[in-house]
């Protein structure tokens, strides 16, 4: 766990897992408290995922990488997210060792924005009760996210993994107030892209907890050297070429810097196509022009 603390903190929990509308509420208070109280705004989160430890089986996929977590918060406006590693031995920690240690010693807290129905230390068998109990010893505030805020935050969560997989990126961007990304490296492919003057740039994606929407065509827009570019990306296995394993491919328009190496960050604006089987290389090319009609037809009103 990795601490910049130069004074007290005003601090939150939680996995903040696509930064999304309900967090950023949460956020916005934060900043708001600590510009009040001159106190560090604050987001202690876990990685692994408590259910990747504790639940071994546990095929979790998340909406964020923790890189662009921290890219999104700083956005915001949040600068300081702290991660704690989560070990079976961390998870092992009293309420009391976990308030001590982690919340006062290391994290300064003075006050802390948490759920109503918030609850930790082992077995989580503490909660909010208790940590205002803390409080008064160790001399922090707890203020009480209502009930309504918190079901924002999980509903929304949910509703944003479930549009995603659907392929509805307009349902998701809007729960998130943003696009969704997906960042990795451009690596190379097997150059069929500019056989027929479609170029892709290849990401490949380490993390592999990170949610891939559903397969298709689209609409994409990245910042490049400080240069705002679109283009269209395709999620698939290039069925007409007999692919048979999943692929990101990005087309970038007006655009012609090789990639090869570099760490790319793409924001996803609007769904094309499902993916098909073209009879010939050719169709699939033919149907490649309509889909980058489209797309600029898209990016004009978007812009």
């Amino acid at each position: 766990m990795k601490t910049n603390l130069k004074q007290y903190s005003v601090l939150t929990i939680g996995t903040f897992d696509g930064v999304h509308v309900g967090h950023q509420k949460i956020i916005q208070r934060l900043i708001e408290v600590g510009n009040k109280k001159q106190l560090t705004p604050t987001i202690l989160t876990f990685f692994p995922h408590p259910r990747m430890v504790l639940q071994k089986d546990a095929d979790i996929k998340l909406i964020n990488t923790l890189n662009e977590k921290e890219q999104i918060l700083k956005k915001f406006g949040l600068k300081n997210l702290v991660v704690k590693k989560f070990t079976q031995d961390f998870s092992r920690l009293t309420a009391q060792e976990f308030v001590e240690t982690i919340l006062v010693k290391q994290l300064k807290a003075k006050h802390i924005i948490i759920g109503y129905d918030h609850h930790f230390g082992r077995n989580r068998s503490a909660n909010i009760d208790d940590l205002k109990t803390y409080g008064e010893h160790y001399n922090f505030e707890v203020e009480e996210i209502t009930s309504q805020d918190i079901n924002d935050v999980a509903v929304s969560s949910t509703k944003i993994r479930t549009a995603l997989l659907n392929g509805n990126i307009t349902t998701a961007n809007s729960y998130l107030g943003y696009p969704f990304v997906i960042s990795g490296i451009v690596e190379t492919g097997k150059g069929l892209g500019k056989t027929i003057n479609f170029p892709t740039a290849n990401i490949a994606i380490s993390e592999h907890y990170k949610l891939i929407p559903k397969q298709g065509v689209y609409v994409i827009k990245s910042t490049i050297n400080k240069e705002t570019v679109y283009g269209m990306m395709n999620i698939g296995t290039n069925p007409t070429v007999n692919g048979t394993s999943q692929t990101i491919e990005v087309h970038f328009f007006n655009f012609d810097t090789l990639l090869y190496g570099e760490l790319i960050t793409v924001e996803l604006l609007e769904r094309l196509r499902e993916e098909e089987k073209f009879e010939s290389v050719n169709m699939l090319k033919k149907q490649l022009l309509k889909d980058k009609k489209n797309a600029l037809d898209f990016i004009n009103n978007y812009a």
